[in-house]
């Protein structure tokens, strides 16, 4: 099963970026010399891979929640969820620059609240990152009637969280919903009873990668 969402190979997202900084570094180019454009153009393509958006194969597991980033697993463990008030599992996936930054559903279901909390900007692998720095979570529930909080963590280089659903929409697994420029975090709330299939510094991929398996109630 291939991504249903129409993805192009770089992320809307990050075309006002790209262009900027290939045009300052062909400005520069044109009116200093290579010599003084060779810093620009290694910027212009860095910004160029950290907006790279690649489809995604949705593994056919009907009951798989996925990874909603690309990055590294930081945190596997039982919290209580701030959002629903409830015991749950936190899987944390800590994503660097180098890793696409594009945020997808992790589960089939409708998207039944939304909140911001704005905050601070330490390093988002920290512990303290997922409750303390800028963030937007998701209250999705799955077509199976099982709670899942997603939620985008700023960090410490990301200034910007970009949520593009709202309550009362849809979501398809792997169906992207989001973006955080620069370096960021996902932590993912599941049911305690959810059978978790990643370990602490696994390396993931958004939407290939299944975190956990949801249990029927």
């Amino acid at each position: 099963m291939t991504d249903t969402y129409p993805h192009p190979i770089i992320a809307r997202e990050g075309w006002p970026f790209i262009a900027a900084a290939f045009s300052a570094a062909m400005v520069i180019h044109l009116f200093a010399g290579w010599s003084w454009a060779i810093f620009f153009w290694v910027i212009a393509f860095f910004v160029l891979q950290f907006f790279r958006d690649p489809p995604r194969l949705v593994p056919a597991l009907a009951n798989a929640v996925l990874a909603p980033a690309d990055g590294r697993i930081v945190a596997i463990e039982k919290v209580q969820d701030p959002y629903l008030d409830r015991e749950a599992l936190k899987v944390g996936v800590f994503m660097n620059v180098f890793n696409v930054h594009s945020n997808r559903s992790p589960v089939d279901g409708a998207v039944q609240n939304q909140w911001y909390f704005p905050g601070k900007f330490f390093n988002a692998s920290l512990p303290k990152a997922s409750l303390e720095n800028e963030r937007n979570a998701l209250w999705i529930k799955s077509d199976a009637g099982q709670d899942i909080t997603c939620v985008q963590i700023a960090g410490l280089i990301a200034k910007r969280i970009v949520c593009h659903v709202h309550p009362g929409e849809h979501l398809s697994r792997g169906q992207r919903f989001g973006f955080i420029r620069f370096g960021s975090r996902v932590d993912v709330y599941l049911p305690l009873n959810s059978k978790v299939r990643v370990a602490l510094g696994d390396k993931v991929h958004a939407t290939t990668t299944i975190l956990a398996e949801l249990v029927n109630q």
